[in-house]
């Protein structure tokens, strides 16, 4: 047989593959998503085509993160806010030569402190295919590129919203600050959700005259006693609401990367602190609460304390400051003190005696009330859990008493002697502003005795270690505290302290509470090299209401 190539083979083969419908319908679906495809390759082509349009007309891309409402004080003032910025970019090859010197004049118009006009022109025959001029720049200067690059078509804008602070770092550790996608710390973080969906601004309870006036005097205070640290706070004592919060050393959030990451732990919130001798008004509490208030304790020597088998249980006695001895021992030639008096001279003996009265279990249960054993769940976060006893032995009952062996937070413990002095009831603070009056508490103690607490906190404001915080024109009550620091083994190391104060006013009838603390603060040449309270947190606390009391009571 003889064969045709091409014309016997190929025809056949041809033929029988036009004609096979199953081969045929394959062929023709091949087509119709090959066409598809295409479709969709043309159409994102001219979309990006389009947005290149528009991106070359100075619109920008948008990389913008999210939009967040505005963070204002109660009274309005601006202490977070989203802003547009975005970077701007120069294309060298596309400016005309007789455009140059106009260009040139823009980028020096638009950064006069980057460039001088000679730098400008540099810039635009440099040759180089894009180059930023510009990082971060303002609603203004994008404005003024814009019309420019109508004008030229050299410039680009890569455009996005970014998060300004004001206020910069005297909100620092209360507003914290957001990322890209979400609130990272601070009230950006614990609102983040209400910030991301709605456009009217979260007001908080912050007022930003008091905030400031807390800054600068605790920045004072910090400086001249060469502290460690330094915090305060002013809460409504009826409503709850946080008029200030200050932390120091503290951060830029607008620049978070100047600053160690451990400086933005909240230590208002999340450090636990012995409190020293503010704890005398919780224990004054109990002996009232257990009718002991009129008995009389020995106060003159040091008190040894020896557990159930007469063993010592401290390893030295429990003693007062040399003033204590001098003026109230010697001079006054008290021997013994009854309950209010050992709080009003702060009696470290006396206390740790009325102590050892009370019926088992009692400051266990009272601590307990306060919230000493737990950590505290906030509306704007979650407190370090406060450390109390496991076992209440003679020694712990007696060195509790004054504020040794208890550790809690400075939230922990303004909560708690709000709770003392305002008629009794413990109130949940709150960063938003409230528009109304008292709000239901729970109540932890008797109103006649927050009564007569806040009678020996204005004797201890008038006569003893906390007259340096009185002001003119109105009554203050307060209570110092003074506790060395400890080593890792436990032992308390007298050269490092942490020096409290807290007052309420007016004394009467509280509407706030105060608590000022400095951390580690060193004795000056004023104070005669004493480092207690009563020379660095309680003059501390007298600076700032001196300044804020106008603006509370306007």
């Amino acid at each position: 047989m003889n064969f045709n190539i091409g014309k016997d083979i190929l025809p056949h083969e041809y033929k029988g593959a036009v004609y096979n419908r199953e081969s045929a319908g394959r062929l023709h679906w091949i087509k119709v998503c090959f066409a598809v495809l295409f479709c969709v390759f043309i159409a994102r082509t001219l979309q990006l085509g389009f947005q290149s349009s528009d991106y070359k007309k100075g619109n920008g891309r948008s990389v913008e993160i999210e939009s967040r409402a505005d963070i204002v004080d109660r009274n309005g003032v601006v202490i977070a806010k989203s802003v547009k910025s975005g970077h701007i970019k120069l294309f060298p090859p596309r400016v005309k030569e007789k455009d140059v010197n106009e260009v040139a004049a823009v980028i020096h118009k638009i950064a006069p402190m980057d460039y001088s006009l000679e730098d400008a022109l540099k810039l635009v025959r440099s040759g180089k295919r894009g180059l930023y001029i510009k990082k971060n720049a303002t609603e203004e200067q994008m404005k003024d590129v814009k019309e420019a690059h109508r004008k030229y078509n050299c410039f680009e804008i890569e455009q996005f919203t970014k998060r300004r602070y004001p206020q910069s770092n005297v909100f620092a550790h209360v507003v914290g600050f957001a990322g890209k996608d979400a609130g990272l710390e601070g009230v950006e973080f614990t609102y983040d959700k209400y910030l991301r969906e709605n456009k009217d601004p979260l007001k908080l309870s912050i007022d930003a005259r008091v905030q400031n006036i807390f800054h600068e005097q605790l920045t004072i205070a910090m400086n001249k006693y060469h502290a460690k640290g330094a915090l305060g706070m002013l809460m409504n004592s009826s409503t709850g609401e946080m008029i200030a919060m200050v932390q120091l050393p503290d951060f830029d959030p607008n620049n978070i990367n100047s600053s160690p990451v451990n400086v933005r732990k909240f230590k208002l919130m999340r450090d636990n602190f012995e409190m020293g001798s503010i704890f005398k008004i919780f224990n004054t509490a109990m002996a009232y609460e257990n009718g002991l208030e009129n008995k009389n304790y020995k106060v003159d020597e040091p008190l040894m304390i020896y557990d159930k088998f007469g063993r010592k249980a401290l390893l030295k006695p429990i003693d007062d400051v040399s003033s204590f001895k001098r003026d109230v021992v010697k001079k006054m030639g008290k021997k013994t003190l009854k309950a209010p008096e050992i709080m009003l001279h702060s009696c470290n003996v006396g206390s740790a005696r009325i102590a050892l009265d009370f019926p088992e279990g009692t400051q266990k249960e009272f601590f307990h009330r306060l919230k000493f054993d737990k950590s505290l769940q906030l509306e704007f976060g979650k407190t370090e859990t406060a450390l109390t006893h496991r076992i209440w032995g003679p020694a712990e009952k007696a060195t509790a008493a004054f504020g040794h062996g208890v550790t809690v937070t400075p939230m922990h413990l303004l909560l708690a002697v709000n709770a003392m002095t305002n008629g009794g009831i413990y109130i949940y603070p709150t960063l938003l502003k409230r528009n109304i009056g008292a709000v239901r508490g729970e109540r932890v103690l008797d109103t006649q005795i927050s009564a007569k607490l806040r009678d020996i906190m204005f004797h201890i404001a008038e006569e003893t270690t906390a007259k340096k915080a009185r002001v003119k024109g109105i009554d203050v009550g307060g209570k110092t505290g003074t506790a060395e620091k400890r080593h890792a083994d436990g032992t308390t190391d007298s050269k490092r302290n942490s020096t409290v104060f807290t007052g309420v006013f007016p004394v009467s009838a509280p509407q706030y509470i105060i608590l000022i603390m400095l951390d580690e603060p060193q004795g000056t040449k004023e104070s005669g090299g004493w480092k207690t309270a009563a020379w660095n947190a309680v003059p501390t606390a007298g600076a700032i209401l001196d300044g804020i009391m106008p603006l509370l009571f306007e």
